[in-house]
């Protein structure tokens, strides 16, 4: 599924996408590949979906390597690292998408719901960032790329706000670990940037989201574009940052979500 970024443009490159095995990961491999990356496809509970994500690669003529692994734990991180960069070569381009959203009260949260949801949503992008920032550095090229949540910016204007504290406490925090990554490291040729998506269509988990699908009216008492995101719109946003032509895009948040957080 190449998109709008020329199909050479990551020609040479290796990405590392996390939560590939459907909705938005998988949508962001396929535009990477699409643009000449080869790429591995991480994943926790679905090896049987990664597997049908790392095919489409392949079959857009590209290498895919299926690297499975819980993103909270940092030895599991360390080991589909080290896999990725055995079967594919350095990582050149890492986008950290996997993330949790349950719902949880405040006063119903235990200690440990909070320390799981910051480890897999924010914790997990430190421990990926901290094993190939060194390689780019070397390199003199290198694209960190972490998929946030308007929950993280605006939380009022998100239904769950008053339900995931945890969730939206650690999309917050990717802010400030990628300012800290676009600061120390964008001497040496490596960007770092947020995606945020907004109200897109994806499957959801009928538990955590009791309201989906939104109604025509609620889009557009929302939205400016008063339609659902499509993942393809996301991925194609990070396939323009892991190439040569944003090189000199870092330490931003950009939005891919139809006018979602427009005061």
């Amino acid at each position: 599924m190449p998109g709008a970024i020329a199909a050479d443009a990551l020609q040479g490159r290796v990405a590392l996408v996390t939560g590939a095995s459907r909705n938005l990961g998988r949508a962001i491999a396929l535009a990477l590949a699409g643009a000449g990356a080869e790429v591995a496809v991480a994943g926790h509970t679905d090896v049987e979906a990664l597997e049908e994500t790392a095919a489409l690669v392949r079959a857009l003529g590209r290498k895919a390597a299926v690297v499975s692994g819980d993103v909270a734990d940092p030895a599991d991180v360390e080991r589909m690292v080290g896999r990725a960069v055995e079967t594919l070569g350095p990582v050149d381009v890492l986008v950290s998408n996997a993330s949790r959203r349950p719902k949880r009260h405040f006063l119903e949260l235990t200690v440990e719901e909070w320390d799981g949801i910051l480890r897999s949503n924010l914790s997990a992008s430190f421990y990926l960032s901290r094993l190939v920032l060194a390689g780019m550095r070397e390199r003199g090229f290198g694209r960190i790329i972490l998929v946030g949540g308007p929950d993280g910016q605006r939380p009022e204007l998100y239904n769950g706000a008053a339900t995931r504290a945890h969730c939206n406490t650690a999309k917050a925090g990717l802010l400030g670990l990628m300012k800290a990554i676009a600061m120390e490291f964008g001497a040496d040729g490596v960007t770092s940037n947020v995606v945020v998506p907004g109200i897109m269509d994806t499957t959801r988990d009928p538990v955590n989201y009791p309201h989906w699908p939104m109604s025509e009216e609620e889009l557009r008492r929302r939205l400016a574009i008063p339609r659902l995101g499509r993942p393809v719109e996301v991925a194609e946003m990070c396939a323009f940052l892991a190439s040569d032509s944003a090189a000199y895009v870092t330490g931003q948040t950009l939005h891919v979500s139809g006018g979602y957080l427009t005061p």
